[in-house]
């Protein structure tokens, strides 16, 4: 599954990276993989911000804005009710809180 195009915040610093691999085994769409001893990000766009990565990773490695993608949406959409907004605007009548 891909969520908004060219707009996730997941960055990857591989001069940190050990390749340990836990930022791979917890992410829940596959966007981390070690290839050549290092972790890879495969496609940014599957990436939903959820953070499990970061927090994962004694290194420090990765980093990403937890809570402002779509996973944020989804949590605030089933906490406020209406539908989930991944635009990141204001909230609207019949739309759950935004995700930003």
């Amino acid at each position: 599954m891909k969520y908004l195009a060219n707009v996730a915040t997941l960055t990857l610093n591989k001069d940190k990276c050990t390749g340990c691999g836990n930022c791979a085994e917890v992410c829940p769409h596959a966007v981390l993989e070690i290839q050549d001893k290092k972790a890879f990000i495969t496609d940014p766009d599957r990436c939903m911000e959820c953070g499990a990565c970061q927090t994962n990773c004694p290194f420090e490695a990765v980093g990403v804005d937890k809570g402002v993608g779509c996973a944020a949406a989804l949590i605030n959409s089933m906490i406020y009710g209406g539908e989930p907004s991944c635009d990141c605007s204001a909230p609207q009548e019949g739309k759950a809180k935004s995700c930003c």
